[in-house]
């Protein structure tokens, strides 16, 4: 390494040394004086809708959007991926008038305590058990992608691209890194920690993109008139497909559409179900909704979080269509052959000096937010769900705080190896893509939290326990078969179990919950629910 570079990185890991001290510091400081559940969980319900506004834009963009967003659109160089984002808007729209309230009403603090007043307590420890399983598994497996910097840091100060042993190495110690630094002050500080570092890390989030998208852009020579001219000119389907099949007609014609990932229909309806389930029916979401002053202001940071998701997915998908344009002009041998390592590549080898910096300081940031609102809510469900209920259920407020905390570590170690396992994955399949792993993990399990909580809020007299764990089977397998699950559980051994019938779409993830939802809830709403627990449908 010459004195130049060194000089120069010395520079960069200033400002991301300054950057993990900033946030550090203002988590401990926010989080202060915790004396209770109340405190840890909710924030004691005083915190402003623009902080939770940024906590849930900040939860929402992780180390893999940032990364797996660029990569989807240099792969496939187009903004399809942006349909997704439309279904948000609407679901936010319905999570906000149909869930919030009954949970303010029943001061909850783990969402799932509803499903006993609803239904019982079986209803509420299957639906607990189901969140606490499917987060570890996603938050795990989408930490890994804010190591991709340090690999590729790796490979630029040593000339040498590292082997595939020296590369798992560096993805486990820099996920051991992020999550000691997270649990730092989510451990001590609570959800008022959290949502105050989510502000400070969504706005270097975006303003490290939007200084991206700045430099790219007028690095290319010629602005758009050479992007128009590589790209062949954008048209109406760079943006919107219905994966409808002209030639054909009936069943065939329509089929096609479930077997693709990004088409209208997945966006207006399959990511309406999937934002339903993960902002409606996820702790992790819900739980910084829950610490507005009210419910008119919580239903304001929600609605507005999903006007912001347009914007920020347009941000980084023009990013890996502007990447993929720039390096058709600027020959690079050394270009990742993943798309997931595009952006950093870029970042790594061709952003100004601190420039890099920040942003490499965004990419943690990412990483950052989501983990430590993963881990709070981890913790809050466990101990209000299992722990007072079962472990200790003579508990006072100061061993409940104890409990949470503890919890808060043990799931940040569950959190190290899910990510390192996900690591060796990559690192032995290069070509895996982030964001369908991401949201195909939540696709297989929450179908079957909406569609219980849809039973509880939209009835009064259907479900009961025994109804509602039956259901959510009944809407894994069918998810599990729509997706061809066991094939490619028994692909990793070299073999077939069935033949998927001509007739039956293979489908793609943005469709998994929608069905799991659905089959879930007219499962559930064959059973009654029994006397005495007539618990409430709609609270407006």
């Amino acid at each position: 390494m010459t004195a130049d570079m060194g000089a120069r990185l010395a520079i960069d890991s200033t400002v991301l040394f300054l950057y993990f001290v900033l946030i550090i510091s203002i988590g401990l400081y926010m989080g202060r004086k915790e004396e209770n559940l109340k405190d840890f969980a909710l924030g004691s319900r005083q915190i402003p809708w623009w902080a939770i506004l940024a906590s849930l834009i900040a939860a929402e963009t992780t180390a893999s959007t940032f990364f797996g967003t660029p990569g989807e659109a240099f792969a496939l160089r187009n903004y399809t991926y942006l349909q997704l984002a439309l279904g948000t808007i609407l679901a936010r729209i319905l999570v906000s008038y149909i869930f919030i309230k009954p949970y303010y009403d029943y001061k909850v603090y783990s969402i799932y305590e509803y499903l006993t007043v609803r239904f019982g307590v079986p209803t509420k420890n299957a639906a607990s058990a189901i969140f606490l399983f499917t987060r570890v598994l996603a938050s795990g497996a989408r930490l890994y992608a804010a190591a991709i910097a340090l690999v590729l840091a790796y490979e630029m100060i040593r000339g040498v691209r590292p082997g595939q042993t020296e590369t798992l190495f560096i993805y486990i110690g820099a996920t051991i890194a992020v999550v000691i630094l997270t649990a730092i002050y989510t451990t001590l500080g609570g959800i008022k920690a959290v949502v105050w570092t989510d502000f400070i890390q969504a706005s270097i989030m975006i303003g490290s993109a939007l200084t991206a998208l700045g430099l790219l852009y007028f690095a290319i020579p010629g602005g758009w008139h050479k992007i128009a001219e590589l790209h062949g000119g954008f048209h109406l389907s760079d943006f919107i497909t219905t994966g409808l099949n002209p030639a054909k007609s009936g069943w065939e014609k329509w089929k096609g559409m479930f077997e693709l990932e990004y088409t209208i229909f997945a966006g207006l309806i399959g990511s309406t179900f999937i934002t339903m389930a993960t902002h409606g029916t996820d702790q992790d979401m819900v739980q910084r909704m829950l610490t507005a002053p009210d419910v008119r202001r919580s239903r304001r940071s929600v609605i507005l979080s999903g006007l912001a998701d347009i914007p920020i997915a347009f941000t980084f998908l023009s990013i890996g269509l502007l990447l993929w344009v720039f390096y058709q002009t600027h020959q690079d041998p050394a270009l990742p052959k993943t798309p997931n390592e595009i952006f950093c590549h870029y970042i790594l080898y061709e952003m100004p000096v601190g420039v890099r910096g920040l942003l490499l300081a965004g990419i943690f940031a990412t990483a950052m937010g989501s983990l430590s609102t993963a881990i709070n809510a981890l913790a809050t469900s466990f101990t209000r769900d299992w722990y007072e209920p079962y472990i200790n259920p003579q508990s006072t407020s100061e061993q409940s705080l104890r409990a949470v905390r503890w919890a808060t570590v043990w799931f940040s170690m569950l959190m190290i190896i899910v990510a390192s396992t996900t690591s060796y994955l990559v690192i032995v399949h290069p070509k895996v893509r982030i964001i369908p792993i991401v949201l195909g993990i939540f696709g297989y399990t929450y179908g079957s939290l909406l569609g219980v909580f849809l039973c509880g809020m939209f009835t009064k007299r259907r479900g009961n326990d025994f109804g509602n764990i039956i259901a959510m089977v009944v809407g894994f397998i069918i998810v599990a078969i729509l997706s061809g699950l066991p094939n490619k559980i028994a692909g990793i051994f070299g073999s077939k179990l069935y033949e998927q019938p001509s007739w039956l779409p293979l489908m793609e993830f943005p469709w998994w919950i929608c069905f799991g939802t659905i089959v879930t809830f007219f499962v559930a709403i064959l059973f009654r629910t029994r006397s005495g627990i007539l618990g409430p449908a709609r609270t407006e």
